[in-house]
């Protein structure tokens, strides 16, 4: 098993796949993060490099390769900002170029009340039931994002479903704000 796992053609069909392909899960929004876990550790039990550290220079460099190209597909996928992203790149969509059609107006304006509400509160522990309150705001609005990503995507509305990817960045920054802002009022 360990030859044909070595093989370069075997190896070469791996980069070939996209990352739902090379853990043999549905293409989709929503994964199942124990189906992915599990995948991910029976792939990289096979491909670890120690493994092949009796190899020949080549099964090495390929054992190096394929777990480094498992790290970054699982990465990729158990993250649902980055799994959103990179299933608009695999529909052909550039989510690096943003308009304001991407955006749109409505976005811009909650991005800035948001903003406005956090900065706004006190820099000390009196503020930590706003923030965790805020807190439960955009996590709302972030599981409401997903859903709306997902139904885009599986409807292939792609322009919907990159403003939809777009707000889930917002949200997903603004939320790593807010836990910074309570990590300072707390003292860590």
């Amino acid at each position: 098993m360990q030859s044909i796992r070595s093989s370069s053609n075997y190896t070469v069909q791996l980069f070939k796949q996209n990352y739902f392909e090379l853990f043999d899960i549905p293409a989709s929004f929503h994964v199942d993060q124990e189906l992915l876990i599990g995948r991910y550790r029976d792939l990289q039990s096979q491909w670890h490099p120690d493994r092949f550290a009796s190899g020949s220079e080549q099964q090495k460099l390929q054992a190096v390769q394929v777990s480094s190209l498992l790290n970054q597909a699982f990465d990729t996928l158990r993250t649902p900002l980055v799994r959103a992203g990179y299933l608009l790149t695999l529909k052909q969509c550039d989510i690096e170029r943003v308009s304001q059609q991407d955006l749109g107006m409505e976005l811009l304006m909650e991005q800035m009340q948001l903003r406005e509400t956090l900065e706004d509160l006190p820099v000390d522990d009196s503020a930590l039931a706003a923030l965790d309150a805020l807190k439960e705001r955009v996590n709302s609005k972030l599981q409401v994002s997903e859903q709306a990503f997902a139904k885009h995507l599986g409807a292939d509305a792609i322009l919907d479903a990159k403003k939809s990817y777009h707000e889930l960045q917002f949200l997903v920054k603004l939320l790593r704000e807010i836990e910074i802002g309570e990590e300072q009022r707390l003292d860590y």
